[in-house]
Formats: structure tokens, C-alpha cells, sequence
């Protein structure tokens, strides 16, 4: 795979404006995309893994957001509406959790992705057409002459959300961003929905940035992951490194609270408390309310994102020998 960056993501951190006062939901997130690849972010709901992704689209709406986000090195942040709405679906795509609610109830899908390219190219509806139904039937989809006449409500779940990959892809985008894609559907849709992510991924060299809160998802679709907690990554590496040998409390945490088929037990391991409320932790360490390991220092001063080696990096004190602040 090649190294060659295509996004890279620094000092993010983003507030919801309340009054007079900001909220902070993301702070200091720092990552790179390479082309090519699949990245996975996990964590509790309310970690901040979708504000993340709707920042990297334009979408956040009543944030302050600061930090950089450069996308074939050209600075998003600093952009206008207007250059947003060129980039949205046609350099950067999205996927969203429930297809009911992104695709329109009441245009047909064959209407819906023909508008989703003649907005980005100089197409005629013929042509539009034809590249359509061609992506219908990349995506897996029978019929797909037929499919182009039906509304979305006549379309089972795991179609939909085919329809809503082929309509994501349909532009060639270079990133492409998946937020729960298959949180709504049954285990063997499941499987059918992310082998066709990979398909996509390795047909049109398109990275992923892969939203979840399913560890096995991110083992079975993954080469690198993120785990994040309240607003910031903890740990982040090769999903090898981590599957192999998790180092944070909390991504143990995660581990621990998967169901094994191979041994017996009478109830499953949790990790005590909630997350946080934004702004509610003005200090010290995010994950000290809930952490067995705390000390005094924990709650105290936040950690820095400490790199374990090239493969590998943790934020937390009980590895900060083992490795240097991850500039």
C-alpha cells in the first residue's frame, strides 16, 4: 500500500457555542489518512467519532472549530461554502448510519444518483444514467434498470444502503466516509454491506475512514485503528498491535466487554460510570472517573499521546516510560 498522504488531520478540537460560553466535544484529535486505506474509529456513543467525521465534510453546524484539516494539502478549514459544496460528494463522500433518512422518500433512486453526479459533473441525464445503473450493479444490486424506477421505501434495508454506497461512490471520491453503515441492519447484511466496502476500497483505491463501536467489524475491515474517549484518542496504532496487545484502561476496557463464545461466564465485564459530559472535566485525565488504575497525578494532568513505537501509541501515565510524547 502506498504511504502517500491524502489526509492529514491536526490539533483538531471543536466546541458547541452556548451562549456566551464554548462546550468543548473534540479537542487536540491529530491523524493521517493514507490513500488507499481503511482507518477505523471506535468508542462510546458521545465520544466525539461522528462530530469528527461531519467536520471533515463542512457539516458541523453552531461549532467553533479550530486546528487544521488538509486534504491533498490544501486546508479545509480555511475554505468557503462555496468550495465545501464542490468538495461534498465528490472529493469527500459520506455514508450514513440509516439510509431512510439520507435518501429522499420522495424522488426515485435512479433521480437521486443522477442528481448526485450531474451536481459535481458537466453530464448529460443520459450519461448520468448509465454511469447509475453501472454502480448499481458494481454495488451488487439485481435489476438495477428497474431499481433506477423505485422509491426508497420499496427497497429492503441492506439495498438501501447499497444504494447509499453507489451513490457515494459515484463521483470517484478519493475518501470516503462510513458512520455506523451497518448499525441498523441483521449480522449477515452486515458482513455483505462491509465485504463490499473493501471490494470498493481495494477496486477504486478509495481510503475509508470507518466509524464504529464494533470491535470485529474494525478487526475483520481495518489495517490501522483510533479508539477515542470523550473528545480525544487515547490509543491509536496497526489493528495488529492493538488487538494483540490493547494498553489503555479504556480500550481494555472495550476488549474485556466482548462476549467469548469459548468460555463460560455468568455476566458480562462492563466499564463502571458514563462518559462525561462535555465540559464537565476541567481537568486531568478524561477516563480517571472510571479507571482502576487512577492516581493522584490522573487527576490532576491530563496525559499526552505517548508513541509506544511506530505502530503503536497510548495516552496514559502507566506507559510513559515506555515511550516519548507523539509530537
Amino acid at each position: 500500500m502506498t504511504k502517500e498522504k491524502l489526509l492529514e488531520v491536526s490539533d483538531l478540537s471543536i466546541s458547541f457555542q452556548k451562549k456566551k460560553s464554548d462546550i468543548p466535544i473534540v479537542q487536540g484529535v491529530s491523524f493521517t489518512i493514507h490513500k488507499g486505506e481503511i482507518i477505523g474509529v471506535v468508542g462510546e456513543s458521545g465520544c466525539g467519532k461522528s462530530v469528527t467525521s461531519l467536520a471533515l465534510m463542512g457539516l458541523n453546524a453552531n461549532t467553533r472549530t479550530k486546528g487544521r484539516i488538509l486534504f491533498q494539502e490544501k486546508n479545509l478549514l480555511m475554505q468557503s461554502e462555496k468550495e465545501w459544496r464542490h468538495m461534498r460528494g465528490n472529493e469527500i463522500a459520506m455514508i450514513f448510519q440509516e439510509p431512510m433518512t439520507s435518501l429522499n422518500p420522495l424522488f426515485t433512486i435512479g433521480d437521486q444518483l443522477i442528481e448526485a453526479l450531474s451536481s459535481h459533473t458537466n453530464r448529460h441525464k443520459k450519461q448520468a444514467a448509465e454511469k447509475a445503473v453501472r454502480m448499481l450493479e458494481t454495488v451488487g444490486l439485481p435489476r438495477a434498470d428497474q431499481l433506477m424506477k423505485q422509491y426508497p421505501h420499496e427497497l429492503s434495508g441492506g439495498m438501501r444502503q447499497r444504494v447509499m454506497i453507489a451513490m457515494a461512490l459515484i463521483c470517484d471520491p478519493k475518501l470516503l466516509i462510513a458512520d455506523e453503515p451497518t448499525t441498523a441492519l441483521d449480522v449477515t447484511i452486515q458482513a455483505q454491506i462491509l465485504s463490499l466496502l473493501k471490494k470498493m476500497n481495494t477496486a477504486f483505491q478509495t481510503a475509508i475512514l470507518l466509524i464504529t463501536h464494533d470491535l470485529g467489524v474494525v478487526h475483520n475491515t481495518c489495517r490501522r485503528v483510533m479508539i477515542m474517549y470523550a473528545g480525544r484518542i487515547v490509543e491509536e496504532g496497526s489493528v495488529a498491535a492493538i488487538f494483540a496487545d490493547p494498553k489503555h484502561p479504556y480500550t481494555k476496557g472495550l476488549f474485556a466487554s466482548i462476549p467469548a463464545f469459548t468460555r463460560k461466564s455468568e455476566r458480562l465485564t462492563s466499564i463502571e460510570g458514563q462518559v462525561p459530559k462535555p465540559g464537565t472535566i476541567k481537568k486531568g485525565c478524561m477516563f480517571a472517573p472510571r479507571c482502576p488504575h487512577k492516581v493522584d497525578r490522573c487527576v490532576q494532568e491530563e496525559p499526552q499521546l505517548g508513541r509506544l513505537h511506530d505502530e503503536h501509541a497510548v495516552r496514559c501515565f502507566l506507559y510513559e516510560e515506555e515511550g516519548g510524547t507523539d509530537d
